[in-house]
């Protein structure tokens, strides 16, 4: 279990990846596929092309962290709202940990949750 304050934004890569590649090269694709600063605090998630394994990079307190994990069985599945032409889709950190579990996103319906005004739209 992977305990992240609701602040994070989760942002998961459409395209398949590399997985051989470490900090330096996750966080090169970080800024240049997705658009987005790897030292945000934020995590980026990235799959292979089967599907069989999950690369999470996030900056903690003085360095990257790396989380790996592998299939023995089965596959990833992708978000629901991952479109075609979109290189990343944001997801809520309850959505990472379905992924994670190797939950289908697909046929899980949440309620809906009241949440705060955000600042932007209270203005």
């Amino acid at each position: 279990m992977i305990l992240l304050p609701g602040a994070v934004r989760v942002y998961f890569a459409t395209a398949p990846m590399n997985l051989r590649r470490s900090f330096d090269g996750l966080s090169n694709e970080v800024r240049a596929v997705l658009g987005r600063e790897p030292l945000s605090g934020h995590v980026f998630v990235f799959l292979n092309r089967r599907k069989t394994q999950v690369k999470l990079l996030l900056w903690t307190r003085g360095g990257f962290t790396i989380v790996h994990k592998r299939l023995e069985q089965g596959r990833f599945s992708f978000p629901q709202q991952v479109a075609s032409q979109a290189a990343c889709v944001a997801l809520d950190v309850h959505e990472l940990g379905m992924l994670l579990e190797g939950i289908d996103m697909s046929r899980v319906r949440s309620s809906r949750r009241w949440e705060p005004a955000t600042h932007s739209s209270a203005a």
